[in-house]
């Protein structure tokens, strides 16, 4: 993520709560991704909740930068 992007949510998470949720949930799947990560060897069932992690980590960015640029467009 961008210095200006993260500036964008520094000011506006506080009030909107949609960003706030998306970031959370941005933050948790980082965390739950580094834990697979960190694993020497991933089971199958792993590997599939890596999968999906992600895209909800992809889905979850995209939805960040709407509203970003929502407040980029206001600016």
């Amino acid at each position: 993520m961008e210095a200006k992007d993260r500036v964008l949510i520094e000011k506006h998470i506080s009030h909107d709560e949609e960003l706030r949720r998306y970031v959370e949930d941005h933050q948790i799947f980082e965390k739950r991704l580094e834990e697979l990560n960190k694993k020497a060897y991933l089971t199958a069932d792993d590997e599939i909740e890596q999968k999906r992690i992600k895209k909800l980590k992809l889905a979850g960015r995209d939805k960040i930068e709407m509203i970003l640029k929502k407040y980029r467009s206001a600016s």
